[in-house]
Order: structure tokens, then C-alpha cells, then sequence
């Protein structure tokens, strides 16, 4: 489906040099003089590559029909990670290099959705944030009360985030995992 290039917005999947895209932000620009333009970065979905690219406002886009199925996260190995959609018992796998980093903080058995497009899977819609078990964190170091103070700890999925002190081994944190950040204790 063809639409103005005004109307993108982040998380739409284009058509730009015949291959698939997903926008990761855009932004309208009007210069002044002259035709407005819609700049966006979009990520290649088959090589993982971003690039910055200024569309003219009334430009035609290609958009794809693209559905968001939940589906549940089975394992990853070297190169691809694995989901089955619940409904159809259908497994799908996606490149590593597609989904990124954002693939570490996920737990075999999670819930999230993929993005399918003509029966192929382009991409994983991450969630917002995710609840993991603190499995090796030092103790903190009485007095040590600098404020915003952190250290490093393990995560139950095997991924390394900075918390704060007093963060100890069993608990329960939640992290966004687009940015890695630690957003607070269950």
C-alpha cells in the first residue's frame, strides 16, 4: 500500500531498494524554503543495517501489510532464535543480527510478538520492559552511599546490567531491554 511520506512513523516496515525496512525514526522537517521533507533511519531487515534517508512530504512509500503475532520464545542458538505461535504450533526463526542485542534479556517460554509479513517473519516487537532473577551481584560496600551509585550484576539469562547497591542475589529486577537499563525491583 502506497502512502505519503508524512504519514511514516516509527515501526513501519517499507519497501526501499526492493529489500524491507523498519522505520526507526522519523522526523518531519520543513527547511523553510522549499518542499518539506520526512527524514527517517531505517534498518535493513536482511543485512541489520541502518541508514539515514530523506523522503520529500508527498512522496509515495511503499508500506508493507505487515501483522503482529504473539508467539512464544523457544531457544536461540549461534546464529537464529527460535518461536512457535501457540495457536498453529508453527515455528519461525529470525537472524540474530535482525533482532540484536535485545534478544539476551529474553527467557525461553516468553510471550512477545513477531512481526509477519506474506508468511515470513521480519522481526520481533521487543517488550517494554522484562522481569529477570539477579543470579551473581558483589555485596556493596558499607558507607559506599554516592548517590545513583551501581554495580555490575548477572542476570538470570546470562546478561551483565549495571543496578543499584542495593540490589542483591535472588531478587527480582526489571529491566527495558531495548536500552539495558534497570528500571526497578519486583
Amino acid at each position: 500500500m502506497k502512502v505519503n511520506a508524512g504519514n511514516l512513523k516509527k515501526g513501519d516496515f517499507v519497501y526501499y531498494q526492493s529489500e524491507v525496512w523498519q522505520v526507526q525514526k522519523a522526523d518531519f522537517y520543513s527547511p523553510g524554503k522549499g518542499s518539506a521533507l520526512m527524514k527517517a533511519r531505517i534498518k535493513n531487515l536482511l543485512s541489520g543495517k541502518n541508514i539515514e534517508y530523506a523522503y520529500k512530504s508527498n512522496e509515495q512509500v511503499e508500506v508493507l501489510d505487515v501483522q503482529s503475532i504473539e508467539m512464544q520464545y523457544l531457544y536461540h542458538d549461534n546464529e537464529n532464535l527460535f518461536f512457535m505461535d501457540s495457536r498453529t504450533y508453527n515455528q519461525f526463526s529470525l537472524p540474530l543480527n535482525i533482532v540484536g542485542d535485545v534478544y539476551k534479556f529474553f527467557k525461553e517460554g516468553d510471550k512477545m510478538y513477531v512481526y509477519i509479513h506474506d508468511e515470513k517473519p521480519l522481526t520481533v516487537r521487543p517488550p517494554l520492559s522484562v522481569k529477570l532473577k539477579v543470579v551473581e551481584a558483589e555485596a556493596a560496600d558499607k558507607g559506599d552511599t554516592v548517590s545513583g551509585a551501581k554495580k555490575p550484576v548477572k542476570l538470570e539469562t546470562g546478561v551483565t546490567v549495571m543496578v543499584p547497591l542495593f540490589v542483591k542475589v535472588g531478587e527480582t529486577v526489571t529491566i527495558n531491554p531495548e536500552t539495558g537499563e534497570y528500571t526497578g525491583r519486583v
